[in-house]
């Protein structure tokens, strides 16, 4: 089954690089060395910041009766970001001001874990009333504020 939460915002050699991963972790568990050098040619590094989030198990996909989920993701300094992966968005200063601002980058450090966390199968997942995800989507409004 191809990932394809991000095919309708990334570039197509991202889309691609994210699903031979994908089909790399399928097969035998892991993702070969040539993909994660292609992750860094393309991410610089944020690729490597990203994977550590992956690794520290940072990111969690919060789920609600009526079928909205969102990503929380542990930041390395600590703070959480809300990710959302079907509009390609992160709460995350840096995604505000690189990607959205500059546009000198496809994805913040953040949005780019949770895709890589959704290849590697290593989200942790929690499920909430639909209530407690407005709840969480409002604390972090005021958190920006």
């Amino acid at each position: 089954m191809p990932v394809t939460l991000w095919a309708a915002t990334l570039p197509a050699v991202v889309e691609e690089l994210l699903n031979e991963m994908a089909e790399a972790v399928r097969e035998s568990a892991q993702i070969p060395d040539e993909h994660l050098l292609s992750l860094k040619f393309v991410f610089g590094s944020s690729a490597i910041q990203a994977l550590d989030l992956v690794d520290r198990q940072s990111i969690t996909l919060i789920s609600s009766p009526s079928g909205r989920c969102i990503y929380q993701v542990l930041g390395s300094s600590g703070k959480t970001y809300i990710c959302l992966a079907s509009c390609h968005y992160c709460s995350c200063p840096a995604f505000a001001f690189s990607v959205l601002r500059k546009s000198d980058s496809l994805l913040c450090k953040h949005l780019l874990a949770v895709y890589l966390s959704q290849v590697m199968k290593t989200c942790q997942q929690l499920s909430v009333s639909d209530k407690q995800l407005t709840d969480i989507l409002l604390m972090v409004k005021k958190q920006d504020v």
